[in-house]
């Protein structure tokens, strides 16, 4: 089996990638073992409709990303005994430009991912956004609001 302190935290980095890159449906098919949480009530587990979420909240432009980036930090990795599952806290923050919209920080926030082992694959079990600590102009990033 592959080693989960290189491999969970790449699952992380590869999910902001793909949102970077509008690539929703490669984003998506991350969570094929697991879901989002939306608060404590709402969990989506269909790869469809969390890329139609996604789709449905984030610009995308003309060079076909969404012209961010992900930078995610400080994961902390609770790995348990039997090394088949471990939540990790980490940290994210988006950073934007457009040819109308200056480089900036546009959010920063927590996730609480819950990780399991799936025929020697690590996948998201859960993800949950946990808020938005810092907030700055969002208009170029998403759709809607917050």
């Amino acid at each position: 089996m592959s080693n989960p302190a290189i491999e969970i935290p790449n699952v992380l980095y590869r999910y902001g990638m793909c949102i970077d890159e509008a690539k929703f449906a490669e984003a998506a098919a991350l969570f094929r073992h697991g879901h989002i949480a939306l608060g404590e009530d709402v969990q989506i587990s269909d790869p469809d409709k969390i890329e139609a979420l996604w789709r449905s909240m984030v610009k995308t432009y003309d060079c076909g990303t969404s012209r961010t980036r992900h930078i995610i930090t400080n994961p902390i990795i609770e790995l348990a005994d039997d090394a088949l599952s471990a939540v990790v806290h980490s940290c994210w923050t988006v950073i934007q430009q457009t040819a109308d919209f200056p480089l900036q920080m546009v959010a920063s926030g927590r996730y609480r991912d819950e990780f399991h082992v799936i025929d020697g694959q690590w996948w998201f079990k859960e993800k949950a956004y946990l808020g938005i600590d810092l907030q700055g102009d969002m208009s170029a990033h998403l759709l809607g609001s917050v």
